[in-house]
């Protein structure tokens, strides 16, 4: 059976960017997945039911997640399903993440638990349920991983990447003059080469 690589969007992302990545795996089949659930119970479940489907289709599945869509799948329980992962501008502390924007809107943790959701002056939306699902569901994470990341990355921070790094033993790169959105010519030719460099380390064709 062939091998294949899964790409998983962040946010206002979609499959379509997986295209970038046919041409630094030539050998594999590069699928990406149009999520269509957006909490992590959700769309952890679907994530892992495509995998699993994967699965019976290739020997190897190598994955490749971006931004909101890696905290998606650490909810999905694929690490024992894939042969290793390229995490770029991972969130991995959604707890602290929430927490945060909690603060920049001078939001109690007892108010949002009696309204349930509040809408941010940035549009977003702050769940309680959410909160409380990502609290009862530590991250846990043990395929072969290497990360990509900015420095000046404003959605998380180096020290809780690097938290999370040494907690699952992944290799951590970082873009000096890179944010979180890796977009432009410079980052995304770093990008390329970050996962060229990689598959070469690791003695893959």
């Amino acid at each position: 059976m062939k091998s294949s690589v899964l790409y998983i969007h962040g946010k206002g992302g979609s499959a379509a960017e997986s295209g970038h990545y046919k041409p630094l795996f030539p050998c594999s089949d590069v699928i990406g997945l149009d999520y269509q659930t957006f909490t992590p119970w959700e769309t952890g479940k679907e994530i892992r039911a495509f995998v699993e489907n994967m699965k019976s289709q290739y020997e190897t599945i190598i994955l490749i997640a971006n931004s909101i869509g890696v905290f998606f799948c650490l909810n999905a329980d694929i690490d024992s399903l894939i042969e290793r992962a390229f995490f770029i501008s991972p969130i991995v502390d959604m707890e602290k993440l929430i927490v945060s924007m909690m603060a920049a809107e001078n939001i109690t943790e007892d108010e949002l638990r009696q309204r349930r959701v509040v809408r941010t002056s940035s549009g977003e939306d702050l769940s309680w349920e959410y909160l409380r699902y990502v609290r009862d569901h530590p991250v846990r994470w043990t395929a072969p991983t290497a990360v990509l990341c900015g420095r000046n990355d404003t959605l998380t921070s180096f020290e809780t990447i690097t938290a999370f790094a040494d907690k699952c033993d992944a290799k951590v790169t970082v873009m000096e003059n890179g944010g979180h959105w890796f977009h432009s010519e410079e980052q995304m030719r770093f990008l390329d080469e970050w996962i060229i460099k990689n598959r070469i380390e690791e003695g893959e064709k």
